[in-house]
């Protein structure tokens, strides 16, 4: 009797604690159904911006490139891979790759050096560093339009400032903007000095997080000059600021325009045009839509590799803290 009374109440027991266990289990879900619904809530219009602004664009440009419509025609015929075909075919577009590749690989590492050089001297100074600051910074925050005007009036072959500082002082001067040897190291001076505002922000910055306690071991080890200082401390711990002004910097240069439309047109020749350039005059002047969005195409598949391969090659000797 003892033993056939125990059985029920166990049974109720055993039941109980099902009923509590598949209750937990549901309100487990519900709780994971409202963390999931809040952050989709969260997320979702973001990622819909990203989709409507980014994704849907640049899947329309590949379709695009895939047919020989022209802008403002009514029909369009597929040609494939035809349009890729005649870019990489195109002497105009080697010259403009070729163009810009130079163009980057002058002014990414000009604008570090001379950025982190002018960071370092506003950074030891004593006085006036809002002013050196802000007068440095000026170039970035300036509409590139009007500068380029300016830096027009100043390369002027006759009149301009340059070459008259130059004949002063009985060196040769040179028509900067109408000269295959000179165009495309001037207007990558041109892109450094607008530039170098926003790496110097970025650089002072940083050196204002690196701790002063590495310097006080840097001196008892024995590296009290300023050179074994920038080696050993400043330049390391530096790494993760120089790696994003290096990717930011060399996506601008990549991406120059306005220069090249406003000073050169891309000439003489081709000596000074860039990709972008090219895609903009294909696109927009000869009306050669399908080939222009071919364009488009291999400078995003150009401009995304080299990115990557950069911050990948880059942050293997980056040190974090």
């Amino acid at each position: 009797m003892g033993a056939m009374s125990h059985a029920p109440s166990a049974l109720l027991n055993s039941t109980g604690s099902s009923l509590d266990a598949a209750g937990a289990r549901k309100a487990l879900r519900k709780q994971r159904i409202t963390e999931t619904l809040a952050a989709w809530s969260l997320a979702g219009p973001a990622l819909l911006l990203l989709v409507c602004l980014f994704f849907l664009p640049v899947f329309a440009v590949f379709l695009i490139a895939l047919t020989d419509w022209q802008f403002g025609a009514s029909t369009l015929s597929f040609v494939g891979f035809g349009n890729f075909r005649e870019v990489f075919a195109d002497v105009g577009f080697r010259a403009s790759f070729a163009n810009t590749i130079l163009y980057v690989l002058i002014v990414v590492p000009g604008t570090i050096i001379l950025g982190l050089a002018i960071a370092l001297l506003i950074e030891s100074g004593k006085s006036c560093r809002a002013f050196y600051r802000a007068i440095h910074f000026l170039p970035f925050m300036a509409t590139l339009t009007a500068m380029a005007i300016a830096w027009e009036a100043l390369l002027h072959p006759t009149i301009g400032l340059v070459n008259q500082t130059l004949a002063m002082l009985g060196l040769p001067t040179a028509n900067w903007l109408r000269d295959e040897n000179t165009v495309l190291p001037v207007l990558a001076i041109i892109g450094i000095w607008q530039n170098l505002g926003y790496a110097m922000v970025l650089f002072l910055a940083g050196l204002k997080s690196i701790p002063q306690d590495l310097y006080d071991a840097a001196d008892i080890d024995g590296a009290d000059l300023w050179l074994d200082r920038l080696r050993t401390v400043t330049l390391p711990m530096l790494g993760p600021v120089t790696m994003f002004v290096f990717i930011v910097v060399a996506l601008k240069a990549f991406e120059t325009f306005d220069t090249v439309q406003i000073l050169t047109q891309g000439g003489p020749g081709h000596a000074s045009e860039m990709l972008l350039y090219t895609l903009y005059r294909e696109s927009f002047q000869y009306l050669r839509t399908g080939y222009g969005a071919a364009v488009a195409v291999v400078f995003l598949f150009i401009v995304v590799a080299l990115t990557l391969i950069q911050a990948r090659v880059m942050d293997k000797k980056v040190h974090y803290q």
